[in-house]
This record gives C-alpha cells, sequence and structure tokens, in this order.
C-alpha cells in the first residue's frame, strides 16, 4: 500500500471538510492506495504531469488534487471546496507550486 503524503496544508484543509465529504474523500484515497482509481476523477495537467482531481459530490463541490506517480507515495496537493464552474486560479496555481516542490 502506497503512503499518503501531505503537502502544505492539504491535510488541515481535508479535515476541513464536512464529515460526509471528508469520509468520502477518505474512502477514494483509500481505494488509491490499494492501486485503484478513484470514482470519479480527471487529469488536471496544468498543475503538472500526473496529477489528478478526485471530485467529490456530497454536501456541494469538493476537491482533492493529489499526484501518485512520483516516487513510492500518493501525493495531496490541495484539497477544497469548489464553489464556480470552473476551479479558480488560486487553486490550481497552489496545486501547482506544492507539486514543484515534491520534484518530478
Amino acid at each position: 500500500m502506497k503512503p499518503l503524503k501531505f503537502v502544505g496544508s492539504s491535510l488541515d484543509d481535508l479535515r476541513d471538510f464536512p464529515e460526509e465529504a471528508r469520509r468520502a474523500a477518505g474512502f477514494e484515497l483509500r481505494a488509491l492506495q490499494d492501486g485503484f482509481e478513484p470514482r470519479d476523477w480527471k487529469p488536471v495537467g496544468s498543475v503538472g504531469h500526473g496529477a489528478k482531481e478526485i471530485r467529490i459530490h456530497v454536501l456541494g463541490e469538493w476537491r482533492v488534487i493529489y499526484v501518485a506517480q512520483i516516487r513510492n507515495a500518493i501525493y495531496i496537493l490541495h484539497a477544497f471546496q469548489k464553489k464556480t464552474r470552473k476551479t479558480s486560479q488560486r487553486d490550481i496555481a497552489l496545486a501547482h507550486k506544492r507539486y514543484k516542490q515534491i520534484g518530478d
């Protein structure tokens, strides 16, 4: 099982999700650790090579951006509530900055 490594404030941000959304995110992250794909995800190439976004539709819209193709861990780059149809540039920029911190 691949370990989860949280970058920056991503663990605290995930902990701030409502309980039901946090539970759904935890289920998806556990599936990743076990080698499965999340149920609802999409690539986020603007963050970096191999970055993906888990999409959670519980009590609003929630996102967890991660990368699993670097070394032998799953790096959680950013966790946030999505409030508009398009992901904000601020969220993309923060995830990209954290992606660069872990190296490619």
